[in-house]
């Protein structure tokens, strides 16, 4: 991987994403008038990036951030759940909303153009979301159970083109009630009329195993979900969230059957977009973590690798979003090649974590 440029692998990334974006909303003038300004945005964006790099800094393209620990599901295998970081109620001692507006600004200024925004459930923060709203710059998709979509809360998306809504679905219904709970999927399809109605872009999050890997990539699935006014479908590797459903995640098999099935669905006509994550590791180098290509901010401010490695030696209450990135956790992680090294499934920070938290007590 020695000629193997980072920065260019994940801002053409960025760029097919915006395009795929674009073509997606030309049927809707508000969102492809949006969409026009943004993919300006984006290019100065990686100009900044570029600049970076010359100075021998790495800014990555892309942030999540975990913006309230609160959530109203009980979804079975929640990896948020199991490592305490979601609950029924709030936490103590949260980010408040001018603090991740300032985050979120930093993020501007510093050529990251997308920040994907979860929980908990991130519509229980709509203080935080009206923030986001105030930077057109980036493209902030909140990741949403869905049965948080009533009226007023569809006039923020409305309002704030900026702000896509990510429904998360397990596949046909008795999947989706199956982990999500009983009526869960009747919820979903009711927000995906509404949104669909009001013209807003909005699209799908996909927890992809080796049991469902068919069923959610079949064109029957896809299909409906297009016919309904999805224009895109995010999928997300499971991650186990113990030992006992390790037989669940990819292994190196799986995904190369999800990498070909992919790049048979990107040859339709229809233009939904179609994002796996983390997919092929191989092809960028290795995992994305530790700020190669994004990092995890909690709810508290905490600077880790990734949602699946819930591990901190940084809040950004202390420091600025680019002192974050010089973590000498994430400095460990990638200066060890911790990143590129050989895993059995889901994701290699999941199976090394031994290892990270060995780094926090050094």
């Amino acid at each position: 991987m020695e000629n193997f440029n980072l920065e260019k692998y994940l801002s053409n990334g960025v760029e097919n994403i915006v395009k795929g974006a674009l073509k997606a909303s030309l049927v809707n003038p508000k969102e492809s008038i949006y969409m026009m300004k943004y993919a300006s945005y984006s290019k100065e964006a990686r100009k900044l990036r570029q600049e970076a790099e010359k100075r021998q800094e790495h800014i990555p393209p892309f942030l999540i951030a975990s913006i309230t620990t609160k959530c109203n599901l009980h979804c079975k295998g929640c990896y948020s759940r199991e490592n305490h970081a979601c609950s029924d109620t709030e936490a103590q001692n949260q980010l408040r909303q001018e603090e991740w507006f300032h985050i979120f600004e930093q993020a501007k200024n510093m050529g990251i153009g997308f920040i994907l925004l979860a929980g908990g459930e991130p519509m229980m923060r709509k203080d935080v979301l009206l923030e986001a709203g105030k930077i057109p710059e980036i493209l902030f998709p909140i990741f949403t159970n869905g049965t948080m979509l009533e009226k007023e809360d569809r006039k923020i998306f409305e309002k704030y083109r900026n702000l896509v809504p990510i429904l998360s679905i397990e596949g046909h219904k008795e999947g989706t009630d199956q982990r999500r709970g009983e009526g869960t999927y009747d919820h979903l399809m009711d927000g995906m009329e509404h949104l669909n109605k009001d013209g807003i872009l909005y699209g799908a999050s996909v927890t992809v195993t080796k049991q469902n890997k068919e069923e959610v990539t079949s064109n029957l699935f896809l299909d409906e979900l297009s016919r309904r006014g999805c224009k895109a479908v995010i999928y997300v590797e499971y991650v186990p969230v113990d030992k006992s459903t390790k037989d669940m995640a990819f292994g190196d098999e799986e995904r190369e059957w999800m990498n070909n099935r992919l790049l048979f669905l990107r040859q339709k006509e229809d233009p939904m977009i179609l994002i796996s994550f983390p997919g092929d590791e191989k092809t960028s180098g290795g995992c994305l973590a530790a700020g190669r290509g994004f990092f995890h901010i909690n709810a508290h401010g905490g600077a880790e690798p990734c949602p699946f490695s819930p591990y901190s030696d940084t809040n950004l209450r202390d420091v600025s979003l680019k002192e974050a990135l010089k973590s000498q956790l994430f400095r460990k992680l990638v200066d060890g090649n911790v990143l590129m090294e050989e895993h059995q499934g889901g994701c290699v920070l999941f199976e090394k974590q031994e290892i990270v938290k060995g780094f926090l007590a050094l």
